[in-house]
């Protein structure tokens, strides 16, 4: 094991990955010489030159839509959209392309591919920049999407994106980037689809992904000397969901926060919380709750941006008020 940040862990799996699998290369905007906008493609320039780590213009529809063809002939490409945002303009290459290729030729062609990109807010980074967009992708055959928490699980589960065979989003929290963890140093994967237990409780299940699995963490530690013991769910990959984890622990306390930094409507949070309620309705202690972002655009200015995502003091009330057996949300 060796300390690691979420860049470090990227960049080293890029690397061994890389070196193992020749069929593997990256492109996108600035990711060559300069070593991508968040330094996490550094190096691989300098070390597999510029036929695998290209440069491309300024244009993620012709980024995506030169991955999508490349993985039908063979190579597995790793393309970088810079900022999360970005990706509506090659969200046709994604959904009607590379998600429906496998589908729409019988099975003569797939798109192994992986789109990684820089995912949510809180840095100030205003409404062009700063957005959760798993929920865009959500109801999209075909299409899987990784939300890692953690150094370790981002360097597994991104090997194991790319040697998957099914076209993946996989997203990198911003606000993660700079997080240290113990981190593997051979090459090694992540199973897809599967999510992680990152605490054991007894009263509530918080089940989340991404920032909000730190934040989870951090609040359970501190409403545990009240006496409240908190079990925290990381999903890992959002589509498809682990119902088997999920379900199971939530059997077991019977009480459920589903937290998600993106907006309640339409995202996951609805639909892991309607999941919930339609399998364990006569089991559940209290209404499910969901935590989310307020229905607005995400502002410029830190004060705001703070009032509308969600945060820890969020999570602590939606969870007082699980145990209450309240209905109300803690963020709306």
């Amino acid at each position: 094991m060796t300390r690691r940040s979420m860049i470090q862990a990227l960049n080293e799996a890029l690397h061994q990955i890389m070196a193992a699998h020749p069929e593997v290369f990256c492109l996108g905007e600035d990711i060559g010489r300069m070593g991508g906008d968040f330094g996490v493609t550094r190096g691989l320039w300098e070390r597999f030159g510029p036929e695998r780590v290209r440069d491309t213009p300024l244009s993620e529809a012709a980024i995506i839509g030169a991955a999508v063809g490349a993985g039908m002939v063979g190579m597995r490409p790793v393309a970088e959209i810079m900022i999360a945002d970005h990706i509506t303009t090659c969200y046709d290459q994604i959904v009607n392309n590379a998600a429906k290729l496998h589908y729409m030729f019988n099975g003569q062609f797939k798109a192994p591919i992986v789109i990684r990109t820089a995912t949510g807010g809180g840095f100030g980074g205003g409404p062009h920049h700063s957005q959760s967009i798993e929920g865009w992708f959500m109801n999209v055959p075909g299409l899987v999407i990784v939300a890692p928490s953690n150094p370790a699980d981002a360097k597994g589960l991104l090997a194991a994106a790319i040697l998957s065979d099914n076209p993946v989003l996989f997203l990198e929290h911003k606000a993660l980037y700079g997080l240290k963890g113990e981190v593997p140093e051979e090459l090694y994967t992540v199973p897809l689809g599967r999510a992680h237990v990152a605490r054991v409780g007894r009263d509530a299940t918080v089940i989340a992904t991404m920032r909000m699995v730190v934040d989870a963490l951090a609040v359970a530690a501190e409403l545990a000397p009240e006496g409240l013991e908190v079990e925290v769910i990381d999903l890992r990959t959002l589509r498809p969901w682990d119902h088997q984890t999920v379900l199971a622990s939530v059997a077991k306390t019977g009480r459920a926060v589903v937290a998600m930094e993106g907006p309640r409507l339409g995202g996951p949070a609805a639909e892991i919380s309607a999941t919930l309620s339609e399998a364990l309705f006569g089991q559940l202690l209290a209404p499910v709750q969901r935590l989310g972002a307020l229905d607005a655009p995400i502002p410029m200015a830190p004060v705001l941006e703070q009032a509308l995502l969600p945060g820890r003091s969020h999570l602590a009330a939606a969870l007082r008020a699980v145990m209450l057996g309240a209905s109300e949300a803690a963020h709306v």
